[in-house]
């Protein structure tokens, strides 16, 4: 257990499951668990949440290029990171300072965007053949109308072309990949810059924000300082939530089953899926078009998993292109078999060198919590005791929703005026 009542906490994210320890004895006793809960996160700030290690908290400039945009995230095995305006001024306010975000889902955008324009045979197919390789605006425009256009339908991942490692190797060695900028692409944010909590507000909120409003990760901002003082990310609630194992707060609700808090919500019948032998373009385009950040890969009888891909998945197209050049279709099944030899031969730990993570509907809700947290994967996959056939999926967000809930009028007009909206919103 991570923390023991009379003991020291081992870690900052133990110390706050005592101070939620402290709060919820002086309860009061009418309060069902829940609103025990919720009533002790309305009182914990969010400046109370351990600061993300620097090692995982960076920031990317506007002038940065995609290219390196990749090797950064992937290097800090981040999904996400703020995108500051190279061009602000030293006293800029956070708002003019920060453009927006830019993560590993709006880079599949642009990805798939390219993929059909080399179908397409557009100015994006010119420039990849043309001798200097030299983008113009027109091109770079493309790139960016690609990146945020969250709508963009008429995406062909099943051509031959974008599913062999000779695309991806061209891609990554074009100019265009070397020479677009992320601020080019930096469109898909859906508040302007961003939307972020100040210090002072509510651990409530931020739950709430990463559970219903499923929100990746949430910036705090340090008004003073005019800069993110930290990112608050599913996964780090989750670890959270870990080292308070053994605290009578957490014991009382984490060791309930999944079947007694009605986990998984999603079913299997309502799973977006891609199966071994469809390009592995398909998984990403699926996840993008249907907000999910991971897909299980499913063999011939369509409903037993082999293995999973998430959006963080596409570095792996970016970042070793070669180890697909023998591939003259870079399906799922050949996507997951490349990338766990790769990894093997870099002697690197991946999720994807561990296969299907999965569990079952009789197992509570702390070994799952144990499970994600180790293993740092954001879904799980609930499978029959028998056959292993998927039952449904479990996601970190699914596991924050059963410890809060959303009071009503709780946020009132909080999204209409807590930052103005971009000219390209999509609210």
């Amino acid at each position: 257990m991570a923390v023991e009542e009379g003991k020291t906490p081992r870690s900052p994210e133990a110390k706050l499951g005592m101070q939620v320890e402290d709060l919820w004895d002086v309860m009061e006793p009418q309060l069902s668990p829940t609103e025990k809960l919720n009533a002790c996160f309305e009182s914990i700030p969010v400046s109370s949440f351990p600061t993300a290690p620097s090692s995982e908290f960076i920031e990317i400039k506007s002038d940065t290029t995609v290219a390196e945009a990749v090797k950064l995230l992937a290097g800090h095995r981040v999904l996400s990171a703020p995108v500051v305006d190279f061009m602000a001024p030293d006293d800029a306010s956070w708002i003019d300072r920060y453009l927006g975000i830019v993560e590993f889902a709006g880079i599949v955008v642009w990805i798939l965007h390219q993929s059909e324009n080399v179908e397409g045979g557009t100015p994006f197919e010119a420039a990849m053949n043309s001798p200097d390789r030299d983008i113009g605006p027109a091109v770079a425009a493309a790139a960016a109308s690609g990146m945020s256009s969250p709508r963009y339908k008429s995406l062909n991942p099943d051509s031959p072309t974008a599913t062999c490692g000779k695309f991806f190797e061209t891609l990554t060695a074009s100019d265009l990949y070397k020479n677009t900028k992320v601020g080019d692409i930096s469109g898909s944010f859906r508040w302007a810059p961003f939307l972020a909590l100040q210090k002072n507000n509510s651990f409530l909120t931020m739950l709430l924000l990463l559970s219903k409003y499923r929100m990746k990760s949430v910036p705090v901002v340090d008004l003073g300082e005019a800069k993110i003082d930290n990112i608050i990310t599913q996964s780090a609630v989750i670890h959270m939530l870990q080292e308070c194992a053994g605290l009578p707060w957490f014991e009382s609700w984490g060791s309930k089953k999944l079947s007694e808090l009605g986990l998984p919500l999603m079913k299997a019948s309502s799973m977006i899926k891609v199966h071994e032998d469809e390009p592995v373009l398909q998984a990403f385009k699926l996840m993008r078009q249907n907000g999910v950040g991971g897909v299980p890969v499913v063999g011939d009888d369509g409903n037993k998993p082999v293995g999973n891909i998430s959006i963080r998945d596409i570095q792996f197209l970016l970042t070793a292109p070669g180890i697909y050049k023998e591939y003259r279709s870079i399906t799922a099944k050949n996507f997951l078999t490349a990338v766990r030899s790769y990894m093997e031969e870099q002697q690197r730990t991946t999720p994807l060198l561990s296969r299907m993570v999965a569990c079952h509907r009789n197992d509570t809700l702390k070994d799952i919590i144990a499970k994600l947290d180790e293993k740092k994967i954001h879904r799980i996959y609930v499978v029959e005791d028998e056959g292993g056939e998927l039952e449904g999926v479990i996601t970190l967000r699914d596991i924050i929703s059963k410890l809060v809930h959303e009071p009503r009028g709780y946020f009132g007009d909080f999204f209409d005026g807590v930052l103005p909206l971009p000219p390209n919103s999509r609210v």
